[in-house]
Order: structure tokens, then C-alpha cells, then sequence
């Protein structure tokens, strides 16, 4: 069969090993850049592949390599914007490395739900799986499962694993309650986030540990759901005076908190220092403006991306990450206390 002949149909990788002179599985190893093919063997089958004008499926290649060049992902299914932005940046970073990516939703803890979703990215033959942990029982569950490949976990813990990628949570909220200290505050409330959630436990951890540092007391935390409307809602229970300060566990939360004080007649920074948690792109446009903790949610994109490439292709080679550092922006919401 000539080449002209074998371009009226669609060509498959026999067609392209044939007309090289190679053997099928040394397109297989030019076509996923493998190592350990001669320049002029690669050169020869890049040419077969361009004058057949062959295109590899997902479904051709996964036989051939057992890869599917795919990453089953599991997010929280809400609009937070930190989930939500780990979501965009991971999904860039994939795709610069030449991954598909599966996105399922797992809404609630519940196991038999958790498991529905695990087993619905195992049948479309992901090579591993990305968990995108804002439910500390959710990571319990999937942990417990027999998956059979890699699982990547996007958790804020104190413990560190092979297999656990994080922005340090904890220290952000060190330097956030470490500002309000040195500008003079003794008395800073925090409002937390949802107390199942790995990134508010770490949050409220570092604020607990940096007061008991500084001898400091430690009021009560009030737990809320991430939404302005709960900052709104808790900061009405706040028992808090002129001369106080608040950190809040997000900007979106500072948001309501920023409101129900000016209710309260309180004014920030006069009376009330607030700092708040993620750097929104709205946090630098609010009146006043928003010191917070900025994460670096591209960094944690590519770090997920590259920990998930070595777990399939060398999973010997795991090791230990440290978290990625937070950045403490200073705005106008802290000054010193008035005396």
C-alpha cells in the first residue's frame, strides 16, 4: 500500500512504524518523548507521522502505553475562591505538560458518594488522581480505598507525605497575627473557617500558637462558612471594643466583617485592625484596603502537576515537599492601637 494510499483512510501506528522502518512500540517512544531512541530513528518517524498526517487517540495510545495521559480531579464542588483557583492553575499546569484532565465534583463526606466519584474516574483509566481536600473526612475516605494508582492530595496538614502538596497555612497565620502584634495589638479575635476544613484548622492553629507565644489571651474563635455573609453574621456576636483586631480566616469572610462593623459604628483602621486571608483581586479595591496572606495558587498548580508526573513515571522517587510560603500584603485595614 503506497502513502498516498494510506492517507485516504485515518493512519494508525502500524501504518506510521512501516513506512519509518521501526517497530510500533519505537513510535510509541517518540510519540510520549522517551528516552532511549537515536535522533535519526526519531527524526525518521516524526516524518512518517507528518506524511500520514497521523493523530494518536487517547484510547491508541493508552494500549499501547497503558497511559492514557490523563488526571482524574477531585474538587470540593463549591465557588471558594481558593479551591477554585487551585482548579484553573493545576489545570494550566497539566495541559504545559501534556495532560488531559478528568474534573469530578465530590460535594459531601459521605463515603458511598466519595466512592461513586473515585470509581467513575477509574473507569476512564486516569493515570492518578489529583483530591483537592476541603473536607478532612473526604481525604479519609479516599484514602482508605484500594486505588490501584498514584492519589495526590491538596491538603494543609502538619504532617508531611510523599504524596501531600500544600501552601503552609499555618504560617501565613503566624505572620498575619505576628503584624498585628508588632503594630501594639494585645486583644485579636479571629474568625475561623468551617472547622472540618484542613486550611481553616492550620489557620486557626498558627493564630492560636503565635498569641500563646506572645503570652497573649485567647478569645473564642467564631466559625464561619467562608461567605461574606457569615463574616457578616459572627462579627454582629463579636464582643469587641475600640482598640481591638480581627484576623479572619478570608477575605471573603473580612468582607462581611468590614460591613457589620461600620453598622456597629466601629471604624477600620481607627478603631479595628482586620486582616484577612487569600488576597482576593478585590482585596486592594475595598475602602479601606485589605491587608491579608497572598498564596501563590500558580506555584501550587505547577508543584501538584510535577508531584503527579513523578508518581506515575517514577514513583520511587517521592519524597517530602516542603509547603509553599505565603506572602503577608499591608494595606490599610491595620495601624496601631489608639491609646
Amino acid at each position: 500500500m503506497s502513502a498516498e494510499e494510506r492517507t485516504t483512510r485515518s493512519a494508525n501506528i502500524f501504518d506510521v512504524a512501516r513506512l519509518a522502518g521501526v517497530s510500533h512500540q519505537t513510535v510509541s517512544r517518540v510519540l510520549n518523548d522517551m528516552p532511549n531512541v537515536r535522533p535519526a530513528t526519531r527524526a525518521r518517524v516524526e516524518q512518517a507521522i507528518a506524511q500520514l498526517r497521523y493523530s494518536p487517540s487517547p484510547a491508541a495510545r493508552a494500549l499501547v502505553t497503558r497511559r492514557t495521559r490523563t488526571i482524574g480531579l477531585i474538587t470540593p464542588g463549591s465557588s471558594d475562591f481558593g479551591p477554585t483557583s487551585i482548579v484553573n492553575h493545576f489545570n494550566a499546569a497539566a495541559r504545559a505538560a501534556r495532560y488531559s484532565v478528568d474534573t469530578v465534583a465530590s460535594l459531601d463526606p459521605d463515603p458511598n458518594g466519595v466512592r461513586s466519584v473515585v470509581e467513575s474516574l477509574l473507569r476512564q483509566r486516569v493515570d492518578a488522581i489529583v483530591l483537592i481536600v476541603a473536607d478532612i473526612a473526604v481525604l479519609e475516605v479516599v484514602r482508605a480505598l484500594d486505588l490501584g494508582i498514584p492519589l495526590v492530595a491538596v491538603a494543609a496538614s502538619p504532617r508531611r507525605a510523599p504524596h501531600l502538596v500544600s501552601i503552609d497555612q499555618y504560617r501565613g497565620a503566624r505572620s498575619a497575627v505576628q503584624h498585628l502584634i508588632e503594630l501594639g495589638h494585645t486583644r485579636i479575635h479571629h474568625l475561623a473557617g468551617p472547622s472540618s476544613s484542613p486550611d481553616a484548622i492550620e489557620r486557626e492553629r498558627g493564630w492560636r500558637d503565635e498569641l500563646i507565644a506572645h503570652r497573649l489571651p485567647i478569645f473564642e474563635p467564631l466559625h464561619g462558612d467562608w461567605s461574606p455573609g457569615s463574616g457578616f453574621e459572627l462579627a454582629r456576636q463579636l464582643d469587641i471594643e475600640p482598640g481591638s483586631s480581627v484576623f479572619v480566616s478570608n477575605d471573603h469572610m473580612a468582607i462581611g466583617l468590614l460591613s457589620a462593623l461600620r453598622e456597629r459604628g466601629l471604624s477600620v483602621p481607627e478603631d479595628v485592625s482586620v486582616v484577612g486571608f487569600d488576597d482576593l483581586p478585590e482585596s486592594a479595591y475595598l475602602l479601606p484596603a485589605l491587608t491579608t496572606v497572598r498564596q501563590d495558587f500558580a506555584a501550587l498548580g505547577r508543584l501538584i502537576t510535577q508531584k503527579v508526573l513523578v508518581a506515575v513515571e517514577e514513583p520511587d522517587g517521592l519524597t517530602e515537599d516542603t509547603p509553599l510560603p505565603t506572602e503577608l500584603i499591608v494595606r490599610d485595614s491595620t495601624r496601631p492601637p489608639r491609646r
